[in-house]
């Protein structure tokens, strides 16, 4: 699977109104094109620490910035993108085959991640070169 920095999305998410406040919903087969088989979020990330650092070959990702704000540099091997997150109701889609790293997290930021995939090691690619002759042999 081959994808493109231009394929990650940032997607607007529902937002019900009312007097007590704001609800989003995020739900299996219900605006996300692909089931969740995991969820996890990142939370007291000091300001100067950059995470990510890797890629995977089939995880897919939707990531919310649930609190605060961060940045995340998308590299498909050719282009590279920097996508701000700053409210609940926007998602970044991002598709397999994307180097991801993450920046600049504002304090009380909490990074919300809901994962086409359990927890597998083996979908990991943690080195860049190895990325990037991932990349040229697609």
């Amino acid at each position: 699977m081959f994808n493109n920095v231009e394929d990650c999305l940032t997607v607007e998410l529902s937002i019900v109104h009312n007097k007590s406040g704001k609800i989003t919903v995020l739900e299996n087969n219900n605006g996300i094109p692909f089931d969740i088989k995991r969820i996890y979020y990142l939370y007291d990330v000091p300001m100067d620490v950059s995470r990510g650092g890797h890629a995977h070959y089939e995880l897919q990702q939707y990531v919310v910035a649930a609190s605060g704000s961060f940045t995340f540099i998308l590299d498909d091997g050719k282009n590279r993108s920097e996508v701000f997150l700053n409210h609940p109701n926007k998602a970044l889609h991002i598709k397999p085959g994307i180097w991801r790293e993450m920046k600049g997290f504002s304090s009380g930021s909490i990074c919300l991640v809901l994962a086409s995939m359990k927890y597998t090691e083996a979908d990991y690619i943690r080195d860049y070169n190895d990325f990037l002759k991932y990349r040229r042999n697609v």
